[in-house]
């Protein structure tokens, strides 16, 4: 496929076809697609302030996310700080390091702001460089974001392939997030309807007994538009309620256990009565009661089990809709170890559902680390694949059957030993990084995952690159950044959440060759048939030159229909652009990358007798 971009300038003219898309759309080698394209208007000049380097650059928007609907208007601002007078070169790169626009202007020997109004019907992330002729120079860096290049994201519009889903439940949607909790432009941008809201002791009660009154209006108005929905949080006493002074206290059962559930009573009450003012469609209010237990808790199991018992009493008292959930270990088969070890202690009878989180590999979980590199090893039972089987089997066999299951938390960060810095991520880590968060949460809900959150916001200190937005103040992050920008991984996020929340998992695809990954979903209400696929080869990933791969392909032929039929598919590259593609006798030959992508199809019994449904999973 060719995609041409056009630069209109006083002075030059730029006509190019560029192949900005086939990186992203890997079939298209062989499909013929539409044309997506960036088109650049003349630029526009005006005085600059005295700033730091040579060459900045910024798209900002109303909202603060520097992201942007397909066909709006996209103001790309380069600052320059000329000596003398010359003639400033820029390019606009797409996550596979594409060049989808460029152009040049003259800029004169004073500071100054030169804009590009651009508009794109190509959604996905971009980064704009720029540097002088005679003076040299590249974009500066900004707080996480390195030297070279500013970056920006456009919003995929799937009508044309995705129709609208109705909702009979609202907890029906599929995807929550750690990270900007209040702020609903960037939550609606990925796609997010669930965030984690704090009921815990420690908070709700730090001094005194009875401080927490259920008939008070605790709640963030931010949840009270009823748009995102609330996971509430339990975990953590204050220090009045340890028995070992610390405050607070996540390692031990509390002093009082009468008093905890009487507590718990009173979070019931009130989360009840929040979900029938403000989710009155949703059909469960849902409770996640330890964190990571496996770090935190210290005291014995029989007293883990005993504090669950507690909080289900507690709440299922007063709250009818009540699903109580835990234990909530790092890795799906952490999980499945306590859930083991607690069985004979009863405590089967104190959860409801079960949460996990997402991590898999102690090496981190990382771009060097991705979730299917285990797989094909001797110690392949510790791949994210293998794990998400075992934890939802030892649900069904030794718990309730059926139950659900969410995991309230999985990131992937930069490699072990790495910084932020000028020179850090390199744009190659950058894809990478998007590509890895993109199928661990596909293999998640493809193994059996109800919902599945996205972690984290922007980047933060200490635990380096789990966010999925640059920080632009500060150089090592913060945790409630609000100058951001995208990286890769949040607008393969925003396609990611826009393809697949509103299903029902059908499962992995059967019989797929070895370095080939496929799950099945299915619209609600029997609705069209979405198949997520890519390849992965360990050996191929980083490469010999130590880039991670966005070229590395295999071909695959995908069962869409029944024998003798013929007609087209949707396909959806990682960042939400589509195509049209033709299969013959009920199948459609694809190319696969590292990158996933995904068909859309409309013959349900085919793609179910090509899929198994995960052990226990019956779907929301």
């Amino acid at each position: 496929m060719k995609s041409t971009f056009l630069y209109l300038s006083p002075l030059i003219v730029t006509l190019a076809a560029c192949d900005g898309n086939d990186a992203a759309s890997p079939s298209s080698a062989t499909h013929a697609a539409p044309a997506h394209q960036i088109i650049c208007a003349a630029p526009t000049f005006t005085p600059a302030s005295a700033g730091r380097g040579l060459i900045t650059a910024d798209t900002p928007n109303s909202d603060g996310t520097r992201t942007y609907p397909i066909d709006a208007q996209i103001n790309i601002a380069i600052t320059t700080h000329a000596r003398a007078a010359d003639t400033l070169r820029w390019t606009i790169a797409d996550t596979y390091g594409n060049t989808v626009a460029s152009g040049s202007f003259a800029v004169p020997a004073a500071a100054t702001t030169s804009t590009l109004a651009c508009t794109s019907t190509l959604a996905g992330y971009f980064q704009i460089a720029a540097t002088l002729d005679r003076a040299g120079g590249q974009v500066k860096s900004s707080g996480t974001r390195p030297d070279g290049f500013a970056s920006f994201g456009v919003i995929p519009n799937l009508a044309s392939a995705i129709p609208a889903v109705e909702y009979t439940k609202q907890d029906q949607h599929r995807f929550g997030m750690q990270g900007f909790n209040d702020w609903s432009a960037a939550l609606s941008l990925l796609g997010i309807s669930w965030t984690i809201d704090d009921r815990e002791m420690a908070l709700m009660e730090p001094d005194d007994r009875f401080e927490f009154d259920p008939s008070t209006d605790y709640l963030d108005p931010f949840y009270k538009s009823g748009t995102v929905m609330r996971l509430v949080r339990l975990d953590g006493l204050p220090g009045g309620a340890s028995m070992h002074g610390l405050n607070p206290d996540h390692a031990y059962i509390p002093n009082d256990l009468g008093y905890y559930r009487n507590y718990m009573a009173r979070v019931g009450q009130e989360t009840e009565s929040i979900r029938a003012k403000y989710y009155p469609t949703m059909s469960g209010n849902y409770y996640q009661v330890t964190w990571e237990p496996e770090v935190m808790w210290k005291d014995s199991d029989k007293n883990l089990v005993a504090l669950y018992q507690h909080v289900y009493d507690g709440l299922h008292s007063t709250d009818p809709h009540a699903v109580v959930m835990g234990p909530t270990e790092s890795f799906p088969m952490h999980t499945t170890e306590r859930l083991q070890a607690l069985a004979s202690l009863g405590f089967a009878q104190y959860i409801d559902g079960v949460a996990t989180h997402g991590y898999y590999d102690p090496a981190g979980s990382s771009p060097s680390n991705p979730p299917e590199r285990l797989y094909t090893e001797s110690n392949a039972d510790n791949s994210l694949l293998n794990q998400m089987r075992d934890l939802r089997a030892e649900m069904q066999q030794e718990y309730k059957p059926d139950m659900r299951l969410f995991v309230t938390e999985t990131g992937i960060n930069y490699d072990a030993g790495a910084s932020y810095g000028p020179d850090y991520p390199t744009p190659n880590i950058l894809f990478a990084q998007g590509a890895v968060v993109a199928r661990a949460h596909i293999i998640l809900l493809g193994e059996g995952a109800d919902q599945t959150y996205v972690f984290y916001g922007p980047d933060f200190p200490d635990e380096i690159g789990f966010g999925t937005f640059f920080d632009l103040d500060e150089p090592q992050g913060s945790v409630d950044a609000t100058n951001i920008a995208p990286k890769p991984a949040a607008m393969a996020v925003a396609a990611l959440t826009r393809i697949l929340d509103g299903t029902t998992t059908l499962g992995p695809v059967n019989d797929l060759p070895t370095g080939v990954y496929a799950y099945g979903f299915q619209q609600l209400n029997e609705g069209r048939i979405i198949t997520a696929l890519w390849t992965h080869d360990n050996d191929a990933w980083p490469a010999s030159n130590g880039e991670f791969s966005s070229t590395y392909s295999v071909s695959y032929t995908l069962k869409v229909d029944a024998d003798g039929n013929s007609g087209t598919v949707q396909l959806i590259d990682a960042m939400g652009n589509v195509s049209s593609v033709p299969y013959t006798n009920g199948a459609v030959t694809l190319t696969l990358t590292e990158s996933p992508q995904y068909v859309v199809s409309m013959n349900a019994s085919v793609a179910k007798s090509n899929t198994t449904k995960p052990v226990g999973y019956v779907g929301m």
